[in-house]
């Protein structure tokens, strides 16, 4: 004896894709360019050219693009940052801002 079941499926499901974030890394006067250099390749996998380019926008603009991501792990490299910033004693501060 089998227990016959019936299920009825909502074929109108939207699938959305997910929130996206921008990560920015904000300009300081403490902050060292190498100490900035160093987060951008470790934590944004930039190349050392990308990295430098970056880091001169973030000292002269005040702020610069890392990266968009989800929003789990636009999260994860704001903590980043702010985990190697207190680490080196830098107040290097990373924001990220609904797409």
């Amino acid at each position: 004896m089998a227990n016959e079941f019936e299920v009825e499926l909502d074929n109108d499901v939207k699938l959305e894709e997910p929130k996206k974030y921008k990560v920015f890394l904000l300009n300081d006067d403490y902050s060292t360019m190498d100490f900035v250099i160093d987060v951008l390749i470790k934590v944004f996998r930039k190349s050392q050219d990308e990295a430098t380019k970056i880091m001169l926008n973030i000292h002269n603009k005040g702020k610069e693009l890392c990266g968009v991501y989800t929003h789990e792990i636009a999260s994860t490299k704001v903590a980043q940052v702010k985990v190697l910033a207190r680490e080196k004693g830098f107040p290097l501060k990373a924001v990220m801002e609904e797409e």
